[in-house]
């Protein structure tokens, strides 16, 4: 360690040894810089630039590696590692770490034709003078997937499936053989048979399943779901089985559980819901409090640990929504009928049972395995409309005024109004103790009976979601606790949770710095409690306003994906210290698992495996993600099909998103968003600032910044490739004045190609 005062001057070599002996001797440790000026007594100001300097290139020849803008430590890794590789279309592929390290460049010549998501083994190659660090696949350990969606090209002597995401080398060669009678243009799904070598530049394949004609509905459907691994048909065998399942309800079932088919019950859900998987009931009891249950339906009752039912929806772990359809995690005889509870049938649920004052206090609750009847089957509109027929306005938190004389208005009115009442209560508690407050859109589509867009619109969460939406925050809360929470000494049993991470520090900070630009604070150091807080005053301050759209995005980015495991850490965006999805086990396979364990431990049963939960918990985060990617990218075939008759027509837009590659904008009218290719920005050269999303025009300085207004005009609807191109529509640029630009104004329509660093130059 450097033994120098502060004050006295330091050579370079002087400065350079002592930061190489400090990482030595701390190999395993990571320091912000700060602390390493204070470690080796570095106080001067040069002196603290010089070293840097020198850790900036330490880091350069891979002596330090830097694990954030600041914070330095020793990189002890070999030059040959494993990891994840990533195809890019425009060739920018790159290696993961498996230790979550920085991506490395890799550069197709030396990709060994891995492909998007393999596994694979790399040596990092010796580092040229002012280029970045590279990397050369020296292996393929495991492929990511054996089959590709693509369309069919049929020639005289062989075949070729065309992939359409344009990530693949070289095109699927297939032999004749192996069509299953494919023909060019049919949708086709097809397994390789022989992977690229040292002999073999192509994949050879063989056909699995033709989907169907390019541009029919079904066989893109089921193109987006074989393109990321989900099946688009159930197996025969589970069919089979979940047919095979009686549903009678028996008196040894009535015996063992707690009786509410008596008690006022109903479910609330979307007008085209099919599986209903919780129910509300609510009465007053003689003791004055309130009894609210959430029931839920008991799946694990029928779906039994490692069964052929069981099995496949482990595999499914979740149900995926598409535009027009549900692929459903298990077996529609059951979640549309069995578990479903359905109205005026007598079902077997799960249940938190709450005894809660006018405040919503709870005051006593308990969980059982209970028998309901729903009396009602409501869709979300219907309670909505006889919330406001009695005094409720909608996002205004407050709840119906008392009952007229008569009392309130419509069926069950009492009942509905008084749960909405409670959820209210719950839900202002929820935020005083710091929850966020995200009430986003959720873009949806009406379609005709041939799945083709009629309409596209936003809809939005209303009080009567609301209202449901609390009471089953409160059950998954509740029963987490339960669990969590236990005597001093004693270790919890293991239970899967759903956990949410406090949000990147150097994301929040970008926020901060960007809404002072509108006016606006923000906390971004303190407790979490604190944060949320100001967070979400930011976002009560800047509702109505032009920037809400663009300030929700931003603070959206900094936010953590909330995923499963059996180490908890608590759920940031809903400020709960424990919380685990207990309440949808017809759609997500960690529900029902919740179920289980919670009926084992509830029968004395010792804790469960904790490897093999968490396990189960990353799979289940894994396969929530692909279905999320899958549903997103129907509603992108569905929005350019929906456009696709109206290229050249002009429309008000804003920009919902900035890119180094182009503008993304979104249609006010009816929400489909495309984008502006840096190409089509002719007027000027753009730089992307990141940091500020936006882009700025070097030579006039206009600029397009995330949240402006701006017309467009559709100018191509690619429906195979799930592309809608738009332009700037007329001019919205000021005319450059004299000083800016000398005496000639900027070409119009002049042709220019994307620059490899995002920026665009008006060709003279």
């Amino acid at each position: 360690m450097a033994k120098k005062k502060g004050g006295k001057r330091m050579s370079k070599k002087e400065i350079s040894d002592a930061l190489v002996r400090f990482f030595n001797e701390n190999p395993n440790n990571s320091y912000n810089t700060r602390k390493i000026f204070k470690e080796l007594k570095f106080v001067t100001h040069p002196v603290k630039m010089l070293a840097l300097e020198l850790m900036e290139e330490m880091a350069w020849d891979d002596f330090l590696t830097r694990s954030s803008d600041d914070t330095y430590r020793l990189n002890t890794k070999t030059q040959v590692q494993e990891g994840t590789f990533r195809r890019k279309a425009n060739g920018k592929n790159s290696f993961i770490p498996d230790d979550g390290s920085q991506p490395v460049f890799v550069a197709e010549r030396n990709s060994m034709s891995a492909l998007d998501g393999d596994r694979v083994q790399v040596s990092f190659m010796a580092r040229r003078q002012k280029h970045i660090k590279e990397a050369m696949v020296t292996a393929i350990l495991e492929r990511a997937r054996n089959q590709f969606v693509g369309k069919l090209r049929v020639d005289k002597d062989f075949a070729l499936l065309i992939t359409p995401d344009n990530i693949m080398a070289h095109d699927i060669i297939i032999p004749k053989s192996k069509l299953k009678g494919g023909k060019t243009d049919d949708k086709a799904v097809v397994k390789i048979t022989q992977w690229p070598d040292a002999d073999h530049k192509n994949m050879t394949g063989e056909v699995v399943d033709i989907l169907g004609k390019l541009g029919e509905n079904n066989a893109e459907m089921h193109a987006i779901l074989a393109q990321y691994g989900l099946p688009y048909k159930y197996p025969k065998n589970v069919e089979d089985a979940a047919n095979k399942i009686s549903g009678e309800i028996t008196a040894q079932d009535l015996a063992e559980r707690e009786d509410f088919r008596e008690v006022f019950t109903c479910t609330i859900d979307p007008h085209d819901a099919k599986d209903f998987d919780d129910a509300l009931s609510i009465r007053r009891l003689d003791n004055g409090l309130w009894e609210v249950g959430v029931h839920i339906a008991d799946v694990s009752h029928y779906v039994t640990e490692n069964s052929i039912i069981d099995r496949e929806a482990v595999k499914r772990a979740t149900s995926v929504y598409l535009v027009d359809r549900t692929i459903p995690m298990l077996p529609e005889r059951l979640c549309n009928f069995i578990c479903s509870l359905r109205p005026d049938e007598e079902k077997l649920a799960y249940s938190v049972i709450f005894e809660m004052n006018d405040e919503a206090d709870i005051k006593r609750w308990h969980l059982a395995h209970t028998v309901i009847k729903s009396n009602r089957r409501y869709v979300y509109e219907e309670v909505q409309a006889l919330l406001e027929d009695n005094g409720v306005r909608d996002g205004e938190g407050m709840p119906a005024p008392p009952a007229p004389e008569g009392g309130y208005k419509g069926e069950n009115a009492e009942q509905l109004i008084t749960l909405d009442r409670l959820a209210k209560k719950l839900r202002a508690a929820r935020f005083k103790n710091g929850a966020v407050k995200f009430d986003r859109e959720e873009l949806r589509f009406d379609v005709d009976e041939k799945g083709k867009p009629v309409r596209c619109y936003f809809k939005k969460s209303k009080d009567a979601n609301k209202l449901v939406e609390e009471f089953m925050l409160l059950a998954n809360r509740t029963v987490a606790e339960s669990i969590a929470i236990v005597p001093k000494g004693k270790k919890p049993k293991t239970l899967p949770y759903r956990i949410h991470d406090c949000p990147d520090p150097t994301k929040l900070e970008t926020l901060r710095e960007f809404v002072v630009k509108f006016g606006y604070k923000m906390k971004t150091g303190g407790t979490k409690g604190a944060i949320s807080k100001s967070l979400n005053a930011l976002l009560d301050s800047c509702a109505g306003k032009k920037e809400q759209k663009l300030i929700e995005t931003v603070a959206l980015r900094a936010m953590m994906k909330a995923k499963y495991s059996v180490h908890n850490i608590g759920h940031y965006g809903l400020a709960f210290d424990y919380y685990t999805h207990f309440t949808s086990p017809i759609r997500r396979y960690p529900d029902t698992m919740v179920h289980r364990l919670l009926t084992k431990y509830q029968n004395g049963g010792r804790s469960a495996n904790k490897d093999h939960y968490e396990e189960l918990c990353e799979h289940c985060s894994d396969m929530e993600q692909v279905a999320q990617n899958a549903e997103r990218d129907s509603i992108k075939y569905k929005m350019v099909e929906f456009m696709a008759d109206k290229v050249g027509e002009v429309y008000d837009a804003h920009i919902s998103g900035i890119q180094s590659y182009g503008i993304y904008c979104e249609i006010d009218e009816n929400h489909c968003e495309g984008m502006v290719p840096m190409r089509d920005l002719d007027d000027d050269y753009y730089d992307f600032d990141e940091r500020n999303y936006c882009l700025v025009g070097r030579r006039f300085h206009h600029k397009y910044q995330l949240g402006d207004a701006v017309k467009i005009q559709v100018a191509r609807a690619n429906i195979e490739k799930r592309q809608l191109d738009f332009t700037i529509a007329g001019s919205t640029k000021p005319a450059p004045s004299t000083e800016a630009s000398g005496s000639q104004s900027p070409l119009k329509n002049s042709s220019a190609g994307k620059r490899s660093n995002g920026k665009k130059r008006k060709r003279r």
